[in-house]
């Protein structure tokens, strides 16, 4: 028994031990995010699989290429010594790992920790690592047997590509083709659910000009969870002029769910049919709304809108998905852009028709995926005959194309996280604090704005942090990064991973929490607002945080 004991532990990769050690002590280091001692845990477990993975393929590299080997006693010795380092670099990572972690948590102003419950992130992680372990030794077993089969065809060298590159495909097919189908087709049914859920304090509306309304062109069970969300909350006439104790409108909200409509096409055609009705083109404000996955539009970024226009303003949306954001990503990636570009035809079509000196001023709004899809409803050169006002995109994630272009392309000197275009005539960028007048005061005919926070995951995500550091990374950071954050390969890509799937779950006005008093002043940029004091608009911020 004790023999088997020892053979299994002489069988591990003592160059895979080594650098699944230092993967593991450089897991521990902070990210973007604060972490649990859980998910601390399962991050550590996967970079010192990773790093483990790593080291086996080196040592096979070497043997393959058939370089010397040192001698045992030699060898030995360098397992000996590091061992003893990598011992000593854990011990010291896992002492200094409360102190990285409050380093964020300051930054957050959440309570500092005074454990990060070390042999609990030990045991989580040895737990992950077997498991990963154990899927690695399985592949090996298959490459192992398809090399086998096909050596009496093959060289023994080509045998094992051909074994490797079967057993991937195998993985692949069961991970991709069973198991994500499962997991799609389980939350699929869950959100389905969800979105038909009617909340009994949420009523259907009496007022004629809402949208579920016994008058309206959308029923109430045909807006979703989130549409009925949108159209029953956000202020009233009455709610506005008493806060700021000037006349005030019912501001118009026109929402089509996913039952409204078979297609992208028919939804924005009955939400276009609909906001006709209730007379959104009479406004003097138009705001285009692409929702996230799951339909929600963030009420801090919409409210704030409507007070500062005095209830004067209609924002249409329509659904596209109900799956939460990151699973319609992957799912169904080109179906925001679809919904975008239905919507956005349908609506600007109807607008262009308008007499220029009686119709709204048009505006785009979304927030994470609604942004990245509000960015795809039209190019520059289908508008710019007859181009709308201007853009409002918060949290845009980090595969848009339009924000990674003009971030690319940035000024020289200006950081990544907050970057400055061209003369600012056209695009800007804003974070927590108003950037927005450090551009200058000119703007062109259309005004876009991306509101973004340095500490956002979904923003600042980058696949290719798994060999180079990104470039916000650098000096000088956004303030609600962590001095301490550090670039290390392949680790800081599985932490920027983790990080996207904790990316909600930050206090307001960090993280992808997006905050009103943060929307008050790009609005007030793109919509071109003017009768705001200064005292006011501190006022409206103030609001937000009270209501908080």
């Amino acid at each position: 028994m004790r023999d088997r004991f020892w053979s299994f532990l002489l069988s591990f990769s003592a160059t895979g031990l080594v650098l699944g050690t230092l993967f593991f002590a450089a897991s521990l280091t902070p990210s973007l995010l604060p972490r649990t001692y859980i998910t601390q845990g399962l991050l550590s477990g996967v970079a010192m699989a990773c790093g483990y993975g790593l080291g086996v393929l080196l040592s096979l590299l070497w043997f393959w290429l058939e370089l010397p080997e040192p001698r045992d006693r030699v060898r030995l010795g360098l397992k000996a010594a590091a061992g003893g380092v990598c011992g000593v670099v854990v011990l010291v990572f896992l002492w200094r790992t409360a102190e990285w972690q409050n380093s964020i948590r300051t930054l957050m102003k959440l309570p500092p920790i005074e454990t990060a419950h070390p042999f609990y992130v030990g045991l989580i992680a040895l737990l992950v690592f077997t498991v990963v372990i154990g899927l690695g030794r399985f592949f090996t077993l298959l490459v192992k047997l398809f090399a086998s089969t096909s050596r009496r065809a093959a060289p023994r060298r080509l045998s094992y590509v051909i074994g490797t590159v079967l057993a991937t495909i195998l993985f692949w097919t069961l991970a991709d083709g069973v198991l994500a189908r499962f997991v799609l087709h389980t939350a699929d049914s869950s959100f389905r659910r969800l979105d038909q859920v009617i909340e009994p304090d949420t009523a259907e509306p009496s007022d004629p000009l809402k949208s579920g309304s016994a008058a309206s062109l959308v029923r109430w069970n045909e807006l979703g969870r989130m549409g009925r969300s949108f159209v029953a909350s956000g202020p009233s006439a009455k709610d506005i002029a008493a806060f700021t104790g000037k006349p005030a409108m019912e501001p118009l909200r026109v929402y089509a769910g996913l039952n409204a409509g078979r297609t992208p096409a028919d939804r924005a055609k009955i939400a276009l049919d609909e906001l006709i009705r209730v007379g959104g083109f009479e406004r003097s404000t138009l705001v285009v709304v692409m929702p996230t996955g799951t339909g929600w539009v963030d009420p801090e970024g919409i409210d704030t809108v409507e007070y500062l226009h005095h209830g004067d303003i209609a924002s249409i949306a329509i659904q596209y998905s109900y799956l939460a954001s990151w699973l319609s990503l992957l799912a169904e990636p080109d179906y925001g852009a679809e919904a975008a570009r239905a919507l956005f035809r349908a609506v600007y079509g109807h607008w262009t028709s308008l007499p220029k000196e009686s119709r709204p001023k048009l505006y785009l709004y979304g927030l994470s995926l609604g942004a990245l899809s509000s960015e795809q409803s039209a190019e520059l050169f289908e508008v710019i005959g007859d181009p709308y006002q201007g853009a409002l995109w918060s949290g845009p994630p980090f595969p848009s194309r339009i924000w990674r272009k003009m971030t690319a392309d940035r000024n020289a000197g200006t950081p990544a996280w907050l970057p400055r275009f061209r003369d600012g005539s056209y695009v800007r960028f804003t974070s927590q604090r108003n950037a927005l007048p450090e551009a200058g005061d000119h703007w062109g005919p259309m005004r876009i704005v991306y509101l973004q926070y340095a500490s956002d995951p979904i923003t600042f995500y980058d696949p290719y942090a798994l060999y180079r550091q990104p470039a916000w990374m650098a000096a000088p950071r956004g303030p609600d990064v962590s001095p301490d954050f550090q670039w290390y390969p392949v680790v800081t890509f599985l932490q920027l991973t983790l990080d996207l799937a904790m990316a909600t779950t930050t206090p307001m006005g960090l993280g992808h929490v997006y905050a009103g008093e943060h929307y008050v002043e790009p609005w007030i940029a793109v919509t071109g607002v003017t009768d705001w004091s200064a005292a006011d608009i501190a006022r409206l911020k103030e609001k937000y945080r009270a209501d908080r």
